[in-house]
């Protein structure tokens, strides 16, 4: 039985948003399903839908690892994918200030406080 190396893999993917070819295999070994250029993936876990997931949230999990929340164009359904070092920095930072820069309520109630 040959065992696979994955550092000589050659498998990739198209972004469906701009399509630049990634490799499936992220730089710190783990598999990757969504795009470091512009953060978007491909509802694959859903065979039927296939439709373009959105980076719309970061989530930060207990033990400090990033989580990239996606949002299915088609049917909405969330997911979660952590983040790879070779993401891009700027939108990764600009979803997590997000809420700070667009809270839902008037930052101006804090004035009286």
């Amino acid at each position: 039985m040959s065992v696979k190396n994955p550092y000589l893999s050659t498998d990739t993917f198209t972004c469906i948003r701009c399509g630049l070819t990634v490799s499936k295999q992220a730089p710190e070994g783990r598999l990757r399903n969504h795009c470091p250029s512009c953060l978007h993936s491909q509802h694959t876990v859903d065979a039927e839908c296939q439709s373009r997931m959105i980076p719309i949230s970061i989530a930060v999990l207990r033990n400090g690892d990033w989580m990239i929340i996606h949002r299915c164009t088609r049917c909405d359904e969330l997911t979660s994918n952590p983040i790879s070092t070779d993401d891009n920095q700027l939108i990764l930072v600009r979803m997590a200030v997000r809420p700070l820069a667009q809270p839902p309520f008037p930052l101006e109630a804090f004035g009286d406080l």
